[in-house]
């Protein structure tokens, strides 16, 4: 663990100065540093004893000297309390005594010599006492039970929150966590949201490694955390569908959040949880892996059995959604079919809802997919999600997703707006209100973070301003059904390449729904032929190899095909099966002559060959050479296929070791979904 990680947890569970006991050394070294805090009133004390004979050699006959040290004794105590009028009032006459006792000596000791008298005594005597209390007073300034009074909170303090209390702490692998008691009618926890920045520069960790989490019972107190280590830094590859086969209803996983725990959200609502079905609010600047978070998003989507999607993309067509074409319902890739499906959208929402008042739905849920009690069909949950949409509202209107924002929900539909930036210029406020969640990568600045964070996320130290384009794929959500605790937690979305999407588009594509009839109708009469006629796009050829097709198990041979170590005695029976898929078996058989019987072998299928995992692994960072070297800056998982011969192994196996390829920093994220840009190693190593 690094150092400053290291004190946060050796001292999180008595004050807030995390890095109080560090140090280096052996044992001498140690029990200096633990001594260290404590030396400054025993130095200052023994001070005041050797400068004595210098003064007494300099005053000891003098009688303007004896007034000028007497005058300055009282000026001194009377300064000291006057210094001490903001401090707590036992500190100030602690000080005031301190002082009082300190000069008078002094003053003794250089008219009269340090020797003479009781002058020594009295000096042995009350040099410890006094510095001795000045130590059990630095003891006891944090309580580490948490019960204590003082307002002397050392790092509180410093930052502006004076009189704070810790009343508890909890420390985890980490992140640290602080119950704070603020001084009821001088504080609230919007007093501890403006301190975040000067704590982070304290705590010398990122401004967004500190949080606040107000109580929602009591305004007098609030957590804060602290999370020294950004762990998203590897990043995670997609790990394949949360829930394949199931429903829109059971929550769509598209990342992690910094403690490990799933990144993710909910489209319909669900009265029994008390959550409304989502609107979202996707933004994030160029760079910020925006693009690459939703297509994570929707490839976990077409893996559910009771949903459609509508998309749009007029700005870039193919280049962003092109991978998933083939599992949309409807895909919209210029802006005259933007334009159709926007007008589909208004007119399919009164359809559907006089569809669920007639079932006797209050709202869309899993059943509604299902077919009816009377047999009529079912009607699956409708997804319409407008990636770069800035370009369909600046041509369009930017009112032009009201209306659809405000009565969707009703209507089992879900609106998504993704976009770099949700001005007002941009986009209506009205719009943006309607959307009521939001999905927010890295932005320029804090005013765009306003656009699409609550500003409960953002008091509470959410800052995504902070990445801007610097951390592909980080994010927050702030969205239904998303405790408001978790709002403001930095997460970062999964690594999809594009060929794991392209396996979840092909493998699931009996799983997925149809359109139903009464949304095609009222689609169909709303913009007749730009419906009816819209783009079907081809299904991606299933992988035959075995590895090609695990998304789950991508290192062992988990799925059916051929077995590549039959017994000879086996093989025969696998090639006549094999024939016998492509013959029709109850045809009648021409009658063969004696000399056309020829005996021939079953062939002998050569067995497979699989290096290990190290040695693939070192092919591909070979490969990755071989591809700099002839001078390319891009590439993505479909080149290293093309040499797969070198290391016999499959898609989704290529794509995780691209991902981490990514996450060691040799390979960088473009726009372009599954191209990766070329880092060379003098740059890292840089």
């Amino acid at each position: 663990m690094p150092r400053h990680a290291a004190a946060h947890h050796e001292t999180a569970a008595s004050t807030l100065t995390l890095d109080a006991n560090q140090h280096a050394g052996g044992p001498i070294d140690y029990l200096f540093h633990r001594v260290k805090p404590y030396l400054p009133p025993w130095l200052l004390g023994a001070g005041v004893g050797v400068l004595s004979f210098p003064a007494h050699a300099m005053w000891g006959n003098s009688a303007g000297g004896g007034v000028g040290l007497t005058l300055a004794s009282v000026a001194m105590s009377g300064v000291t309390w006057w210094a001490g009028k903001a401090t707590s009032a036992q500190r100030r006459l602690h000080s005031a005594i301190t002082v009082v006792l300190g000069s008078t000596w002094f003053t003794a000791a250089a008219l009269a010599g340090p020797t003479a008298g009781p002058l020594p005594s009295l000096f042995f005597i009350t040099l410890p006492t006094v510095a001795a209390s000045w130590n059990a007073r630095q003891i006891l300034r944090v309580n580490p039970e948490g019960t204590g009074n003082s307002a002397d909170k050392g790092l509180l303090e410093k930052v502006g929150l004076a009189k704070t209390m810790v009343t508890s702490a909890t420390v985890q692998p980490n992140k640290a966590s602080f119950d704070l008691q603020l001084p009821g009618g001088e504080l609230t926890p919007d007093d501890v949201s403006k301190a975040l920045p000067r704590l982070a520069g304290a705590l010398k960790v990122a401004k967004n490694a500190v949080r606040v989490t107000p109580d929602a019972d009591d305004s007098s107190r609030a957590t804060l955390t602290v999370v020294p280590n950004d762990l998203l830094k590897a990043g995670a590859p997609y790990p394949g569908p949360s829930h394949p086969g199931g429903s829109i209803a059971d929550p769509i996983h598209l990342g992690i959040y910094e403690d490990g725990a799933h990144l993710a959200m909910f489209f319909p609502g669900d009265p029994a949880a008390h959550r409304n079905a989502m609107h979202l609010l996707v933004m994030g600047m160029t760079g910020s892996g925006k693009s690459e978070g939703g297509i994570t998003a929707l490839t976990e989507v077409v893996t559910r059995r009771d949903v459609i999607v509508w998309a749009s993309d007029p700005a870039k067509a193919e280049q962003t959604l092109g991978p998933l074409l083939p599992a949309l319902d409807w895909a919209a890739l210029d802006m005259d079919s933007t334009k159709a499906m926007i007008t589909a959208l208004r007119a399919v929402i009164p359809a559907r809802t006089s569809w669920l008042a007639k079932y006797g739905y209050k709202q869309w849920e899993p059943a509604c997919a299902e077919t009816q009690a009377d047999g009529s069909p079912g009607m699956p949950y409708l997804l319409a999600w407008f990636e770069e949409a800035a370009k369909t509202i600046r041509e369009t209107d930017d009112d032009v997703f009201t209306g659809i924002a405000q009565e969707a929900r009703s209507a089992g539909m879900s609106l998504v707006i993704s976009l770099q930036r949700a001005s007002g210029s941009q986009m209506s406020t009205d719009t943006r209100a309607s959307l009521g969640s939001s999905l927010v990568f890295g932005l320029r600045d804090e005013r765009d973070a306003g656009f699409a964070l609550p500003d409960d996320a953002l008091d509470a130290g959410a800052a995504p301003h902070a990445w801007k384009d610097k951390k592909p794929g980080y994010c927050y959500l702030a969205a239904n059904g998303i405790p408001e605790t978790f709002w403001a937690t930095p997460s970062r979305a999964y690594l999809t390449p594009a060929d794991a999407t392209e396996w979840v588009v092909a493998a699931f594509a009996d799983v997925r729904a149809q359109c139903d009839p009464v949304t095609a109708k009222a689609a169909a009469n709303a913009v007749g032929p730009a419906f009816t006629q819209r783009t079907c796009h081809p299904l991606p050829a299933l992988a035959t190899d075995p590895d090609e097709t695990g998304v789950y198990d991508q290192e062992t041979d988990m799925h059916s095909g051929y077995d590549y170590d039959l017994d000879p005695d086996d093989e025969t029976e696998a090639v006549e099966d094999d024939v016998d898929g492509w013959i029709d078996a109850e045809a009648e058989l021409p009658p063969v002559e004696d000399d056309d019987v020829v005996e021939i072998a079953p062939p002998r299928i050569p067995p497979r060959t699989k290096v290990g995992k190290n040695e693939a692994k070192r092919i591909m960072i070979e490969l990755l050479r071989e591809f700099e070297a002839e001078g390319r800056t891009v590439v993505g998982p479909v080149d290293f296929m093309d040499y797969c011969d070198r290391f016999n192994r499959g898609r989704s196996w290529v794509s995780g070791e691209v991902a981490a390829m990514v996450a060691d920093g040799r390979l960088r994220e473009t726009d372009e979904t599954g191209r990766y840009e070329i880092i060379p190693l003098q740059a890292i190593a840089a």
